[in-house]
Parts: C-alpha cells; sequence; structure tokens
C-alpha cells in the first residue's frame, strides 16, 4: 500500500525530483541508482533437517537459534539490471560510506551518479568526511547528486522492489547462521541477477502522480 501522509509542498518537490530522474533516459556517464539497507536476523538450525529427496517433501524443525543481525545494503540501476549488494554487521556510517565507494568505483568515466535514497540519519556527506577525512570523503560526496524520498515516501525508492527481489531469490525460507554465509548467499545471487540483467519496470510517472493525488505544481 502506497502511504502519502502529507501532501505538502515539501513532498511533491522530493517526489517531482525523484520521479523526474526515473524519466531521464539510461546514460552511461550519469547513471541512476536507488540505494536501501535490509535488516537480517541470522537463525541456526537446532535439530538436523531433512532434505528434500525423491518422494519426500524437505522438512525443518520448527525450533531455531538466534545468531544475531546483520546488514544488507543493496542497490539496483533500475533501466540497465545492474545489481549491487554489499553484506555488514551495521547499517552504520561507516558501512554506508564504504558501499557509496564501492559504487562510485564501479562508474569511473560517470560525470554524475544520480542517488535515489530515504532519509535515513546516515545518508549524508557527514558520513563519507567522518569515515574518509573532510579532503577523500567531501570528493567521493561530490561524485553523486542525492535524491531523498519525501519523509514517509519511501515507496518511491525502486531500492525497495530491490530488497523484495532479493529477500525472494536470495534469503527465501532458509535459515542464514553466520555474516559469512549471508555474504556467499548474497555474492551468488548478485552475480546470478547480474547475469540476467533483470530490470524494473518502473511505471509511475510525474504525470501519473499529479492525476492520481490530485495536485497541481505551485511553481515551475
Amino acid at each position: 500500500m502506497w502511504c502519502v501522509a502529507k501532501l505538502d509542498e515539501a513532498c511533491i518537490e522530493r517526489m517531482e525530483d525523484v520521479l523526474k530522474v526515473y524519466e531521464t533516459t539510461l546514460k552511461a556517464i550519469a547513471p541512476v541508482i536507488c540505494l536501501d539497507e535490509k535488516p537480517v536476523v541470522l537463525h541456526a538450525d537446532t535439530r538436523p533437517s531433512t532434505p528434500v529427496s525423491p518422494g519426500h517433501v524437505a522438512r525443518r524443525d520448527y525450533e531455531y537459534k538466534r545468531c544475531g543481525t546483520a546488514n544488507v545494503f543493496c542497490a539496483v540501476v533500475p533501466k540497465a539490471g545492474r545489481h549491487f549488494t554489499k553484506v555488514t554487521p551495521t547499517r552504520a556510517s561507516p558501512d554506508f560510506a564504504e558501499f557509496l565507494l564501492d559504487i562510485a568505483a564501479s562508474y569511473p568515466a560517470a560525470e554524475t551518479i544520480h542517488l535515489v535514497l530515504d532519509n535515513l540519519s546516515t545518508h549524508t556527506r557527514k558520513a563519507a568526511t567522518d569515515w574518509f577525512g573532510e579532503e577523500d570523503g567531501g570528493w567521493l560526496w561530490s561524485r553523486f547528486t542525492i535524491h531523498h524520498t519525501p519523509k514517509h515516501g519511501s515507496w518511491l525508492n525502486q531500492a525497495e522492489i530491490e530488497i523484495g527481489l532479493f529477500s525472494r531469490q536470495c534469503m527465501g525460507k532458509r535459515r542464514i547462521s553466520s555474516i559469512e554465509e549471508l555474504t556467499h548467499q548474497a555474492d551468488v545471487s548478485n552475480q546470478r541477477t547480474n547475469h540476467a540483467e533483470t530490470t524494473i519496470d518502473w511505471t509511475f510517472t510525474r504525470k501519473k502522480a499529479r492525476l492520481k493525488l490530485k495536485y497541481k505544481l505551485t511553481r515551475s
């Protein structure tokens, strides 16, 4: 369900900005990337499971052991079908800054990288400069053109779809007990999805937003 808590001028301005960047033609010199985080609870079986075999379904005991938590950064270039994942212990500022560096390194020739983000407190220039220093962190942040979704408008971030894809195709219903295993599974899933060049068919445009939400722009 799409929830629009308050359709004020600030919300409309950010929504129009995000939808405008989605409508741009795919360019290698200015890719559009959507980024979000997925928290993961690690679980381990306490009793052996029975794998699937001819004539028998797989069986898994209901009891499990909690093994802590982890975070998965998920990013996608929706029109190109390029996907990025990075497993980290937390979603703290240093982890976010390192993921930004990974993305920037993947586009050395880009004039800018359009990055769609929600309003998490770590999604700031300060995260980069605190971790890499003012000069290097400032340079890293300057590689991106940031587009924040409206508050309570994270549904406008196509990375939400990417997380759903990752959850189904990588996580599934399996129990993953360690960051090492999660990293391996994420890498395998990422390679498979990139090989398939799985794109996202986003159809919600600025025109549709104006009709659906019944608003008019107050300024050009």
